[in-house]
């Protein structure tokens, strides 16, 4: 008997749950290979990387070149911003106490991009394990502000009960002047930490306030800043000499 072919014995083994037929066909790939799936060459570099990182490979690459843009071979494939707020937020083994469908769970969470795609997936945790426990509903919250993060591009947020700080991609798409307008403001909650960094303090002891902050911080960091107002003095300015102007005309 061939390598090969113990392994698809032994995958014919382990099969004996739901959804069985994708798990034999993702090894069946992994074992012979799915070659390139864009091109006409048959064999590929699937055994060196494995079925999962080469479809998430090209899954990135092809919406990339849709949005028009050029894939960074230089960048890692997932830089996605780190969330830490010191709160329980996972799916407990007292809800779910499947280990498996646990791990599929946080896979699929992982991969969430859209407020549709991680609604959706609220409504089906409900809809087959019951209402959400406290843990688990942080866990989706954290997701939610993950997404929110990466669309102005931060890399990492940690919060405690008392303090945090923001730390920025080097291309991010917050204004800075958003950040120092934020600190002008408001000196004694916000402070900048250095080039690419945030620091706040806030006294948030229960997970639903630290969520809700970070949630408000990047709605305000998000948002775009208004026109300046010099530009409205400087018309007002303009019009009041105007006025001189025409009342000159008019005595003379």
């Amino acid at each position: 008997m061939t390598a090969d072919a113990q392994k698809r014995l032994d995958a014919i083994s382990t099969a004996d749950t739901l959804g069985a037929g994708f798990t034999l066909a993702s090894h069946d790939l992994e074992i012979r290979g799915a070659g390139e799936l864009l091109g006409e060459e048959q064999s590929g570099h699937m055994q060196s990387i494995g079925f999962t990182l080469y479809s998430e490979m090209l899954a990135e690459t092809v919406k990339l070149l849709k949005q028009g843009k050029k894939p960074d071979l230089d960048r890692p494939l997932r830089s996605g911003t780190e969330i830490n707020l010191r709160i329980p937020a996972l799916l407990p083994d007292t809800y779910l106490p499947d280990v498996h469908g646990r791990l599929l769970l946080y896979k699929r969470l992982a991969s969430v991009t859209s407020e549709s795609e991680l609604l959706e997936l609220k409504v089906e945790l409900i809809d087959r394990f019951g209402l959400l426990p406290e843990p688990a509903q942080n866990l989706l919250a954290i997701t939610r502000l993950r997404m929110q993060a990466e669309k102005i591009g931060i890399q990492k947020i940690e919060s405690t009960s008392n303090s945090g700080k923001v730390k920025f991609h080097s291309k991010t798409g917050v204004d800075p002047l958003a950040l120092v307008k934020l600190v002008q403001l408001e000196p004694k909650r916000y402070a900048f930490g250095g080039p690419d960094e945030l620091r706040f303090r806030v006294d948030n002891t229960e997970a639903r306030e630290r969520i809700a902050f970070i949630e408000a911080l990047l709605a305000k960091l998000a948002s775009p800043q208004p026109a300046p107002t010099a530009a409205k003095g400087g018309s007002a300015h303009g019009k009041q000499a105007s006025t001189g102007t025409q009342r000159k005309q008019h005595h003379g």
